[in-house]
């Protein structure tokens, strides 16, 4: 029975973010709808295995949200990686290495 429970608040995940999908892009971004709502069914179905609530917690959203985007968060964190590397930081500030 909670199979069904978890098969209604997917769908109805679904049904808020297609009437609204400016919510959508505040939420999640420029990710995957489809790969989304998979990774939300799986963790809310894990969640019922394990006893708990099927409806997602924010942090497993945010959570879900933060393993879609990894690759891009790894390009930006390289990136800053790059630029910290031509500061030299001293007593009396920085200085940009040009």
């Amino acid at each position: 029975m909670k199979n069904i429970d978890v098969e209604v608040y997917i769908s109805q995940m679904i049904n808020f973010f297609e009437k609204n999908p400016g919510d959508f892009m505040d939420l999640v971004g420029e990710v995957q709808k489809e790969e989304f709502y998979q990774k939300m069914k799986e963790k809310s179905l894990e969640n019922v295995e394990n006893g708990e609530d099927y409806i997602l917690t924010k942090q497993q959203i945010i959570d879900i949200v933060v393993k879609l985007k990894s690759p891009e968060l790894s390009e930006t964190i390289n990136f800053v990686n790059k630029v910290e590397k031509h500061i030299l930081k001293t007593k009396f500030g920085n200085i940009i290495l040009n």
